[in-house]
C-alpha cells in the first residue's frame, strides 16, 4: 500500500470519530492498553505532559511545545483533529510524521490490531507513543481526545496535567452539566502529579479540588493570579504585559488566547520546578513564532486582507462566544459570515450567539457529520440569520468574496471541519 491507500484503509477500518461521530466512539481504556502493552509501552521512554479542556488545549499544547523546541528539546506534539493532512496529528518539532512511517506501522502491525477492533483515535494514538520513542524525543505534549478520565491518551504518567476549561461540549458522552463534564476532564489528575486549570465557574472548580485532593497532588487555580496586567493588537500580534515578561509577543490572534497565556505562564514555573530548562528567551521565541514552530492552523487565521478573511475553529458555545466579541472589536462596513456545523453539536445554542445583521453563507463540511446546508439554513432563520446555502465551503467562500467590498470581512467557521475544507482548498481562491 502506499499511503493514500493507507489512510484509506485507517479510515474506513477503523472508525473516525472525526468522519461518523458517536458510532466511532469506544469507551473504556482496555484497547488501549492491550495496543500499549503490544508496542512496548513507548510513553515511558520520554517525558510527557497532559492537556485537555473544552476549548484552548490545541492553543496551549502548541504553544508549550514551541517553547520546549525553543529551549533545545526534541518535542513530540500529539493533536486532534487533523484539518488537511492527517499527518498533522503527530508532529516532532513541528515536522509531521514521515508518509512512510504511518505505511510501515500499519502494515507491519494490522494482523495484531486487526483482530482488536481498534477506533481511529485508539490506533493514531499507538501510532503516535511509538513513533516518539523511535525518534528518541525528550518530551511529548500530548493533548487529549476527548473528555479525560477514559481517553486513551489518559495511560501516561506525565509531569504535569493542565485543563484548560469546561464548556458543553460531547455531552453524549460527558455528561450533560458542567460538573459531569469536569468530572470526565479531571480523570487525567493522578497522584503526586500537579495539575493547572485555567479557568472554573462555581460548578466545576469544586470537582477539581475534589478530585486533586483524593489524588494528594497540588492544584493551581490560574483564574486566581492573573498574570496578563494588559494585552493589545500591535500590529498583527498580541502582546501582553506580564510581571515576568514586559512585553510578550503573542503569534496567536483571538481575544480568547488571552486566558491560554495565563494558564501557560502559571505552568512554566512549575515545569522549571520538575526540572526542565526554559529561559526567557524560549518563553518569548515559543509564544511568538508558535504557528511556524509547530504548524498550528485555524486559530484565528488571517488568510485575506481585502477583503479581510478569517477562519477559526471554535465550534462550540464556549468558542463560538470568544468568536462573536473578536468580531465586534474589529472595524468592518459589513460582515459575511460563512457556517456549518456537524449534526452533534448544540446547534441552536451556536445560532443563538451569532449577530443578526451578517450575511450568511450557510455550507456543509465534507464529513458525514455534517449537517445539510439547507437544513441547517432553515434552523438559522427560526434566530432571525438570512442567507443562501452552497453545497461546498469553497462555493460559499467564492460567493462571500463576489459580495464583499475591500472594507468588508468574512469569516469562515463553525466547525473545525468547514475550516478544513478551506484550508485545503484555498489556492483555489484569490486570496491577497
Amino acid at each position: 500500500m502506499d499511503y493514500q491507500d493507507t489512510l484509506m484503509y485507517l479510515y474506513e477500518s477503523a472508525p473516525m470519530f472525526q468522519q461518523i461521530g458517536s458510532s466511532a466512539y469506544k469507551e473504556g481504556l482496555e484497547t488501549t492498553k492491550t495496543l500499549d502493552e503490544h508496542f512496548g509501552h513507548p510513553h515511558r521512554e520520554y517525558r510527557t505532559i497532559h492537556i485537555a479542556g473544552t476549548n484552548g488545549k490545541g492553543s496551549c499544547s502548541h504553544t508549550l511545545a514551541a517553547i520546549l523546541q525553543s529551549a533545545g528539546y526534541r518535542v513530540g506534539l500529539y493533536t486532534s483533529p487533523h484539518l488537511v493532512d492527517f499527518r498533522e496529528r503527530i508532529r516532532i518539532n513541528g515536522e509531521m510524521i514521515p508518509e512512510s512511517y504511518v505505511v510501515k506501522f500499519v502494515e507491519k502491525h494490522r494482523n495484531f490490531f486487526e483482530p482488536l477492533h481498534p477506533s481511529f483515535f485508539e490506533l493514531t494514538t499507538a501510532m503516535a507513543f511509538r513513533y516518539f520513542a523511535d525518534q528518541k524525543i525528550d518530551v511529548a505534549v500530548v493533548e487529549v481526545g476527548l473528555g479525560g478520565r477514559l481517553d486513551c491518551t489518559n495511560i501516561i504518567r506525565p509531569d504535569l496535567c493542565i485543563i484548560t476549561n469546561i464548556s458543553f461540549d460531547h455531552t453524549q458522552f460527558l455528561g450533560d452539566t458542567l460538573a459531569k463534564i469536569a468530572g470526565e476532564k479531571a480523570g487525567i489528575i493522578k497522584k503526586d502529579i500537579p495539575v493547572v486549570i485555567g479557568e472554573t465557574n462555581e460548578e466545576t472548580r469544586p470537582v477539581f479540588s475534589a478530585k486533586a485532593e483524593s489524588a494528594e497532588t497540588s492544584i493551581l487555580f490560574a483564574e486566581d493570579d492573573n498574570l496578563i496586567l494588559k494585552a493589545a493588537y500591535q500590529k498583527e500580534s498580541l502582546v501582553y504585559e506580564t510581571p515576568d515578561y514586559p512585553q510578550l509577543e503573542g503569534d496567536l490572534g483571538g481575544c480568547y488566547q488571552i486566558k491560554n497565556t495565563n494558564t501557560i505562564l502559571h505552568a512554566l514555573p512549575i515545569l522549571k520546578r520538575l526540572g526542565y530548562r526554559i529561559e526567557e528567551k524560549n518563553v518569548r521565541d515559543g509564544f511568538a513564532h508558535v504557528n511556524e514552530l509547530t504548524g498550528l492552523m485555524g486559530r484565528w487565521q488571517k488568510l485575506s486582507t481585502s477583503p479581510l478573511l478569517i477562519c477559526d475553529t471554535g465550534h462550540n458555545i464556549g468558542g463560538i462566544t470568544y468568536i462573536t466579541h473578536q468580531i465586534s472589536t474589529i472595524p468592518h462596513k459589513h460582515l459575511h459570515i460563512i457556517i456549518g456545523m456537524v449534526n452533534d453539536k448544540d446547534i441552536r445554542g451556536v445560532l443563538a450567539l451569532l449577530p443578526q445583521e451578517a450575511t450568511y453563507y450557510f455550507t456543509k463540511a465534507s464529513v458525514k457529520r455534517a449537517m445539510p446546508e439547507k437544513e441547517f439554513q432553515k434552523i438559522a432563520g427560526e434566530f432571525g440569520l438570512r442567507g443562501e446555502s452552497y453545497p461546498a465551503v469553497i462555493d460559499a467562500v467564492r460567493a462571500a468574496q463576489e459580495k464583499s467590498l475591500p472594507e468588508d470581512m468574512i469569516f469562515v467557521g463553525g466547525s473545525s471541519f468547514i475550516v478544513a475544507d478551506l484550508l485545503a482548498g484555498r489556492d483555489a481562491l484569490d486570496l491577497n
